[in-house]
């Protein structure tokens, strides 16, 4: 087995080789464990179907944030760690790459910044962390073959916490660690064959992966069959789909019923009253003006002017069930 180092010349040429494999912030998706990308959504990426990822307002703050939390992790572990802005490719799993933050200078470990915001403070209770993250640094071990990953993560700019992830078995847990995990061989391999499988089989196949119901895949689709044709197909074999949803859409409703019985019942003790609170929740029911611009009358009282060119044409479809 060999391990490759890979220098890009820019941005653009590292996009163009990240394109070509599995990376570490794609392997949560791989195994549906990703909040943000499904299984689909991924492969309709990796399949040129839709466009890459180009990143928004969060990442860059991320990749701002980056060497801070590197600075931070040095400071609370005592530890000196340096940049690494190669592509780590392994011939034992030629489907993946690895790109990471920070290598441990004179250590075999690697490792990961993350800032999130604090409105995901209970997901680091009890030294617990998001499961993409758990994902991307073993994607790592596997692919650099490092024995150890640390991740930093930074909460809101209200908490700071680190974790080690380890192939030592019994390894020790320092103290400015909020929990050690022992990531076994079965555990890597199990990683590693599911992204194979989906690189062969789902990406280089052409086979797409089952859709699931998050925002992800629903988006893609959105992007994927823009436009309607005339075209009329049999559905024939989705009866119990069919069904299914129809009978879903009937609990929806009585349950939106209820929610809105309890709903009222508290509008009516409240009143003009814009907040309430409990020992648990805080309700507001604040008023508000929305200012909508009549353009039938303004097209009536000035009929001269166009204004089809300040008309934004966008293209939807419409997804809807009747019983016949």
């Amino acid at each position: 087995m060999a391990i490759s180092k890979i220098t890009t010349a820019n941005r653009e040429a590292w996009k163009a080789l990240r394109a070509q494999y599995i990376g570490g912030s794609d392997a949560a998706a791989v195994v549906g464990l990703n909040r943000f990308s499904s299984p689909y959504a991924l492969w309709a990426e990796k399949t040129g179907k839709t466009p890459p990822f180009e990143g928004n307002l969060a990442t860059d703050v991320g990749t701002f944030l980056e060497e801070f939390i590197a600075k931070k992790f040095e400071s609370a572990s005592g530890k000196k760690v340096r940049r690494n802005n190669r592509s780590f490719i392994n011939d034992t799993y030629p489907w993946a790459i690895a790109n990471i933050d920070r290598d441990i200078v004179g250590e075999d470990s690697g490792l990961e910044c993350k800032s999130t915001s604090a409105l995901n403070i209970q997901r680091f209770k009890g030294g617990e962390f998001p499961e993409n993250y758990y994902c991307q640094c073993v994607h790592y071990l596997a692919v650099t073959e490092m024995t150890r990953w640390y991740l930093a993560v930074l909460i809101g700019n209200q908490d700071f916490k680190i974790y080690q992830l380890t192939k030592i078995e019994n390894d020790t847990c320092p103290e400015w660690c909020e929990v050690s995990l022992f990531i076994d061989d079965e555990e890597i391999s199990a990683l590693m064959e599911a992204e194979k499988h989906f690189w062969y089989h789902n990406v280089k196949e052409g086979v797409p992966p089952i859709t699931d119901g998050s925002k992800s895949c629903t988006n893609t689709l959105k992007t994927i069959y823009t436009e309607s044709t005339e075209e009329s197909v049999s559905l024939v074999g989705f009866e119990p789909d069919l069904a299914q949803r129809s009978a879903l859409s009937a609990q929806i409703k009585n349950l939106e019923a209820l929610r809105d019985e309890v709903d009222n019942r508290i509008k009516a003790y409240m009143g003009n009253a814009s907040r309430g609170e409990s020992n648990r929740y805080r309700v507001t029911w604040t008023s508000s003006v929305r200012n909508n611009f009549d353009r039938k009358r303004f097209e009536k009282e000035h009929p001269s002017v166009n204004l089809s060119g300040y008309f934004k044409t966008t293209t939807t479809r419409t997804f809807k069930v009747t019983e016949i």
